[in-house]
């Protein structure tokens, strides 16, 4: 794992790579892969069973990279079994230096790591093709569930939108009233107190926008996240039904 790959091995590796639809553009691998995640969707890309990409987090952070990467290299789960053995399912396991040097984007680390897990996934997919072939990932009725839980996603954020843009309406009057306040000191008690509780509510409302808003990421994070996911099914069934026509 630790050797370098010559010319020829690393065009053959980007090639491959470029070919794995990820959530985030690729533009520098080593940079790419250094927090585990795109190594985590390319295992979820081929193995899809192996691997809940909701427990792996992008990060800048060396302490998050490394967390990723444990998480990946984990071998007993005993102690946290909502989570999946993945690279030991493969009969992998990058050892702790390595790692280090990933999470620290140091030149020529993640390449060596991305060849002999692309040999792994290969080995595990041609001793297990029955199984891949009877997982439910692939089933149809899965891919026509899958396309209606994003079409319920997306009618979701349609709808936080619409309230957001509600809310937002609210705070700008509010805001107005607010204003007012300042400008005209010497208003009726009872107007002013009126118009304190309107200021009030506007920092109430400001926090639903913030909210909202970090609702609509999340969202617009599934939608994503289930379009790979459908894109996967219907490359798969198109290379299963030729495989079925050839034989």
């Amino acid at each position: 794992m630790d050797r370098e790959l010559n010319d020829e091995e690393l065009q053959d590796l980007f090639a491959w790579i470029d070919k794995i639809p990820l959530s985030r553009p690729k533009r520098n691998i080593t940079r790419d892969f250094s927090d585990g995640v795109m190594a985590a969707e390319v295992v979820k890309r081929f193995i899809p069973k192996l691997v809940d990409l909701h427990n792996y987090i992008s990060a800048n952070s060396t302490q998050q990279k490394l967390s990723n990467w444990n998480l990946l290299n984990r071998q007993d789960c005993q102690k946290l079994p909502f989570i999946r053995k993945v690279f030991s399912k493969l009969d992998f396991h990058v050892p702790e230096e390595t790692v280090r040097r990933i999470a620290c984007s140091s030149a020529g680390a993640i390449e060596p790591v991305l060849s002999t897990l692309r040999e792994k996934i290969d080995k595990k997919l041609q001793h297990t093709p029955n199984n891949i072939l009877n997982m439910d990932y692939y089933d149809t009725r899965n891919q026509e569930k899958h396309h209606t839980e994003v079409h319920q996603t997306e009618a979701k954020l349609v709808a936080q939108l619409a309230e957001m843009k509600h809310e937002e309406k609210k705070v700008q009057k509010n805001m107005k009233l607010q204003h007012a306040v300042k400008l005209y000191p010497e208003m009726d008690p009872t107007f002013r107190l009126i118009l304190q509780e309107k200021e009030h509510a506007v920092m109430a409302l400001q926090e639903t926008v913030e909210i909202l808003q970090m609702k609509v990421n999340k969202l617009e994070h599934l939608v994503h996240l289930k379009d790979m996911r459908i894109e996967d099914l219907t490359q798969h069934l198109e290379m299963y039904k030729s495989k079925g026509k050839t034989h």
